[in-house]
Order: C-alpha cells, then sequence, then structure tokens
C-alpha cells in the first residue's frame, strides 16, 4: 500500500472515529430531548477535523462524499476504497468505544442509532436522507472544490454549520444521517440493523447527485 494513502486512510479514519465517538456520546449524555445539542455535537467535531485533516485526505469522514468525489473522477477507485476502508472501520471502533465506557445508567448505545422514526414511511425517510446528504456535498463542492470558493482554508466551518442544520430538520425524522459510516458502526456494535439499508443507499445518491451537478453545471462549465 501507498505510504501516501496510508496517511491518508489514518486521517480518515481518525475523523470518522471521533464523529462516532462523540455523536453516539452527545445524545446518550447530553440534555435529554437536546436536538440542538445533538446538531452542534456532530457539526462541531466534523468542523474541526476537516480544518485539522482536510490538507491531507480532504477531510471527507463520510462514505457518501468520497462515492462523490469518485463519480466526478476526483479521486481514484483504489484510493476510494481505502476511504470506505478506514471510514467504515473507525466508525466501528468509536462505538466501540462508547460502550466500552458506558456508566452504569446507561444500558446500551441503542439511543444514539440512526433509525426512521415512528410514523415515517422509508419513501419519506429516503427523500429527506437524499436531500440531507445533496446539501452537504454541494456546500462541500462550493467551499472546498470549487478554487473560486471563499472558505478553502476553514471550509470545516460552513461544512459543520451544514450538518448541524441538516440534523436540527432530520434529526427527529431519520437521525439525519447523511453518512453510511456514522449508521454502520453504531448498528454494528448495538447488533441492530434496523433501515441501515436506506442510508447506504439514499445518503451515497445524494452526495453523487449534488458532486454531479455542482461539477457539470459550473466546474465544468467555467473550465470550456
Amino acid at each position: 500500500m501507498q505510504p501516501e494513502l496510508v496517511r491518508k486512510m489514518t486521517v480518515e479514519a481518525v475523523g470518522a472515529f471521533a464523529l462516532s465517538f462523540i455523536g453516539v456520546g452527545a445524545i446518550l449524555y447530553g440534555p435529554p430531548g437536546s436536538l440542538v445539542t445533538v446538531a452542534l455535537a456532530h457539526g462541531f467535531v466534523i468542523a474541526v477535523m476537516v480544518c485539522a485533516a482536510g490538507h491531507i485526505s480532504g477531510g471527507h469522514f463520510n462514505p457518501a462524499i468520497t462515492f462523490g468525489f469518485l463519480v466526478t473522477k476526483r479521486i481514484p477507485t483504489y484510493e476510494a476504497v481505502g476511504y470506505w476502508v478506514a471510514q467504515l472501520g473507525a466508525a466501528v471502533l468509536g462505538a466501540l468505544a462508547v460502550r466500552a465506557t458506558l456508566p452504569d445508567h446507561v444500558p446500551n448505545i441503542n439511543p444514539g442509532l440512526t433509525v426512521l422514526a415512528p410514523g415515517v414511511s422509508w419513501g419519506s425517510g429516503f427523500v429527506i436522507e437524499f436531500i440531507l446528504t445533496f446539501f452537504l456535498v454541494f456546500v462541500i463542492f462550493g467551499v472546498a472544490v470549487d478554487p473560486r470558493g471563499s472558505f478553502a482554508a476553514v471550509a470545516g466551518i460552513p461544512i459543520g454549520l451544514t450538518i448541524s442544520l441538516d440534523i436540527m430538520m432530520g434529526g427527529p425524522l431519520t437521525g439525519a444521517s447523511m453518512n453510511p459510516s456514522r449508521t454502520f458502526g453504531p448498528d454494528l456494535v448495538a447488533g441492530k440493523f434496523t433501515d441501515i439499508w436506506l442510508y447506504f443507499v439514499a445518503c451515497p445518491l445524494g452526495g453523487a447527485a449534488a458532486a454531479l451537478l455542482y461539477h457539470h453545471l459550473i466546474l465544468a462549465r467555467r473550465e470550456a
């Protein structure tokens, strides 16, 4: 394996671990029912990780984002696969770390899973996760990929804010995952895979749609 890819996979793993550990922990230990706390925790952890590691790996920490970069040919296939392995594996380790440190009054990590809320159909959940991920990847292309973007050095801030805003809307409905690894890690550790297929389909498709739209509508036309 190329040393450069190992470095990129390592920082991707650190970011995905942090998201799983902090995200699940914020839900378990934050003020009961506080959507704002959960939204800010997820947004802040990605904001700081993107700022810390974006110059090394691009700061994806999310298979759906990596898929958007893959379909627009901004990352080679072998590198995308390496990212996915690091992201999914680290998300499992993050959830394991949360479970290993649970205090006595918290029986399990199940509240930290991303699942459809009662009364939310698969169709509605699919559309919500697709749109939320679309917003996230569209912002990423606008601030971190587009050379005319005004936030390249601190792209993590608008990216993190987008995640927080998405969670404030979609959190009560789908968990606002936007990230297959954020869903997969805790699900595997909890041994519950309710609706997991939805997040593995809707999120990458939403990310790909945003990436392709920005690439063809803005970047490719400008280059032409």
